[in-house]
């Protein structure tokens, strides 16, 4: 909810060289097509993540932990719970961009069997850096099984 975008914003500025503002945050509140969870740890936000789910796919949109967190599996558990639930959905393919220099969330992405299907030239507004498209096919879930 909106009362959850402060928090948001200073994990977002430290982990990014294009952070989202807060009136992005406010888009996906909006976006009937957004999925979007936040992580805590007892009171503490450690994380966050989205999907847009657009006919059979879960575009994963975000996947942020927070820096003292980092490369401690916390990330792998989040983008486990976004498949899931895009899966009991209805999605039958997961698509992200990746930054092509952020080579720990591309090996995190393949580790979970995310295939290179593609790159965006100069895909980052404020940086120009290009974007690696990764995609994996989710297994069909009924949302009986939710």
């Amino acid at each position: 909810s909106a009362e959850h975008i402060p928090a948001l914003l200073p994990i977002e500025e430290g982990a990014y060289p294009d952070p989202w503002s807060t009136g992005m945050f406010n888009q996906e509140l909006k976006n009937g097509s957004s999925h979007f969870y936040l992580a805590y740890s007892g009171d503490a936000l450690v994380g966050y993540a989205g999907f847009w789910l657009v006919l059979e796919e879960a575009h994963i949109t975000k996947l942020t932990v927070v820096a003292p967190l980092r490369r401690r599996g916390l990330g792998k558990t989040i983008i486990r719970f976004l498949l899931d639930k895009g899966a009991a959905l209805g999605a039958t393919v997961a698509r992200l961009e990746v930054r092509e220099s952020n080579i720990a969330a591309r090996n995190l992405y393949a580790q979970l069997g995310f295939e290179h299907i593609g790159l965006r030239k100069g895909y980052y507004t404020k940086s120009k850096e290009s974007a690696v498209v990764m995609a994996l096919r989710l297994k069909p879930r009924s949302r009986a099984a939710e």
